[in-house]
Parts: C-alpha cells; structure tokens; sequence
C-alpha cells in the first residue's frame, strides 16, 4: 500500500471495504476473506500465495509483474481476442463466397449477424481476463447489435419501433453500472 502512496482510506475505496478493516489487516487483528485477496493481488499484480506467505523486504523472489510485463501480457490478452475475432469474420466469410458460388444465394446477413457475435466474443474474453467495468459498454452495443440485425434481418416487415426495446434495456444497463461503483 505504501509502495503505492496509497492510504488506508484510499485502499479500503478502491476494495469497497473500510479503512478499519484495512488497519486491522495490517496490524493482524483479523485477516480478509479470500474474495478481498484476489481482489488484492489482483490489484498489485502478486499471487494471492505471495500475500499469504512470508518473507522479508529485500526479498528478490517478488512476484510482482513489472510494467513491461504488464504490457507484454495486456498485448498478448488482446491480440488472441483479436484473432478470435478474426476466425469468426474469416468463417462468415468463407461460409458466404461458398453458398454464393455453390447455391447462388446471396447470404450477405452473414456479415450484420457477425456484428451481435463478435461483441458475445468480447464479451467472453472480458469475462475472462478484461476490466469489468467494460462489460457494460459491450453489452450496450450487443443490445444494439442484435436489435439492429432483427430490423435488417426483417426490413420488409418495417419493425422501427422494434428500437424502442432497446431503450429499457439500456436504462437496466447504466443502472447496474452505477450499482457496481
């Protein structure tokens, strides 16, 4: 916490929890339960083992990442989703210029339906290792995504009002945001 020039108050904001609770852990009046410790070693980038066990300040064995390493991890957590995406685009596209050539259907759908998947892929690979606040945003435009893919999907039809779902919708969105913070 030092380390950071944080205080005990600003620690405690940033985990949800009071700044007694903080003094109390580090004082070992009492210990975090193991959801506060992820979030800790999450927050400093150590092993939630690292927090547990003992060893001295000038211990060289840290676990911390250092900022390069940090970066290395983030470009590699991102170029996977990105080929992941990039699967799917390649995929749609196959599947397109084959039914074009082979049955001569235009499947152009294809592509607007791509759009929805590619944000459930976001999604995905958020949930597993991206910042959560973010998961807000993709399922806004997933919401979006969908209900403009019915619209064109179904344009004949002229559903516009079929916009009007979205708007609750996004309304629960921004709420559940606020509820996190």
């Amino acid at each position: 916490r030092k380390s950071k020039s944080l205080t005990q108050l600003e620690l405690a904001d940033k985990l949800n929890y009071s700044d007694k609770s903080v003094s109390k852990w580090e004082h070992g009046d009492a210990m975090p339960d193991v959801e506060v410790l992820a979030k800790i070693a999450k927050f400093y980038n150590v092993t939630v083992d690292y927090l547990i066990s003992e060893h001295n300040q000038n211990d060289q064995d840290i676990t911390l990442l250092d900022e390069k390493s940090q970066r290395r991890l983030r470009g590699k957590k991102l170029i996977i989703t990105l080929l992941s995406i990039s699967a799917l685009w390649t995929i749609t596209t196959i599947i397109y210029v084959q039914t074009l050539i082979w049955s001569k259907l235009n499947l152009w759908m294809l592509f607007i339906w791509s759009v929805p998947i590619s944000f459930v892929l976001l999604l995905i690979f958020n949930a597993i290792w991206g910042r959560h606040r973010f998961s807000v945003f993709l399922s806004s435009f997933l919401v979006w995504t969908i209900i403009a893919s019915l619209y064109l999907q179904f344009l004949q039809y002229n559903i516009w009002v079929l916009f009007f779902i979205g708007i609750p919708i996004q309304i629960s969105l921004i709420l559940s945001l606020k509820l996190r913070n």
